[in-house]
């Protein structure tokens, strides 16, 4: 839609100065007037405000002046009416998209809120997108809303540090939200905003002082990161356990298009509950990789046993393809 819009501008543009060129050109050819009134006679006559004419013109200069009527006038109801009709378009399109966003918004449920599109919610937006779960974007920068538009993401021009902000974006019914804004007071703020609005909400961080991580915490985040701390910690790693840092590496993110590690709850009700992981993972033919179980106990246990017996409750931490993931998922939450 913007490029149309700026085609048509550039087409009105470009027919204007043609009108005005051919007009100012001619009169200093055949009447001999200098370019300034050469431009004033063309301006009054295509514009039809019924001024005289400079000095009467001669015959050849009444025939040119003719055609630069018919010519000129319908460049310039064009340009009007191209003009009128670019406003229309950019009013109704303003106003189609802001009532299609917020039904979409409307309809989300479940979802994630990431606050602040920068270098760290840029990213963290596209892993979530990566994934394909629902989420949307918070930012008051009008640039940052427009690049995730771009990027096919769900954005809002909004200030997340507004308790109305967060309503509207639907953090009553979400599940989960990441405060990435620039500095650790704005994201105590949103999670403190967050958390009273949804006590149940998820809410993950970032700290860019080692001082804010405990204050964090205690408004409410349930987990923060430290970028500093963290990729000190890689670096020191990369030296030391250069190959246990590239599985890591491996399991976080995808490798290749399919490869990737999950975590799947086993839901009650489900009939595999209460087996264990040699009979599920046999009996179904997965192919997948049991690498922990978090107990819904909250005990994490590393590399379990086949005879390890699952429960309702329980998560399983799996690295496998996308597809047999996804199947194994469709079993414990069946």
């Amino acid at each position: 839609m913007n490029r149309r819009v700026a085609q048509r501008l550039i087409l009105i543009a470009g027919l204007l100065v043609l009108t005005f060129l051919i007009g100012t050109i001619g009169f200093q050819v055949i009447e001999g007037y200098s370019a300034f009134d050469a431009f004033y006679m063309t301006l009054i006559t295509i514009t039809t405000v019924g001024y005289q004419e400079l000095t009467p013109l001669s015959h050849t200069g009444r025939v040119f002046n003719s055609f630069l009527i018919l010519f000129g006038v319908s460049a310039v109801f064009f340009a009007v009416g191209a003009m009128t009709q670019t406003i229309i378009e950019l009013e109704l399109q303003d106003r189609y998209g802001k009532r299609r966003k917020r039904r979409m918004i409307e309809k989300l449920k479940d979802h994630f809120i990431v606050c602040g599109f920068g270098r760290v919610g840029r990213n963290a937006s596209y892993e979530l997108q990566r994934a394909q779960v629902p989420f949307l974007v918070v930012d008051r920068n009008e640039q940052r809303v427009e690049r995730a538009l771009h990027a096919g993401m769900l954005a809002v021009e909004a200030d997340a540090t507004h308790d109305d902000s967060l309503r509207e974006v639907g953090v009553l019914r979400a599940r989960g939200l990441i405060a990435a804004l620039p500095s650790d007071a704005e994201n105590l703020f949103i999670i403190l905003s967050a958390k009273t609005l949804n006590p149940k909400l998820r809410v993950v961080t970032r700290a860019s002082e080692e001082e804010a991580e405990e204050k964090l915490r205690r408004a409410g985040a349930d987990t923060v990161f430290a970028p500093y701390s963290m990729a000190g910690h890689r670096l020191a790693q990369s030296l030391i356990r250069p190959h246990v840092l590239e599985f890591l590496e491996f399991a976080t993110r995808d490798v290749g298009p399919t490869i990737m590690m999950e975590q799947i709850r086993v839901e009650p009700g489900t009939d595999l509950s209460s087996k264990t992981l040699d009979a599920i993972l046999t009996r179904q033919d997965l192919g997948v990789i049991v690498v922990a179980i978090r107990k819904s106990s909250g005990e994490m246990l590393f590399n379990p046993p086949a005879a390890m017996q699952i429960s309702a409750g329980d998560f399983l931490i799996v690295l496998g393809e996308r597809p047999k993931l996804q199947n194994l998922e469709k079993i414990l939450t069946r």
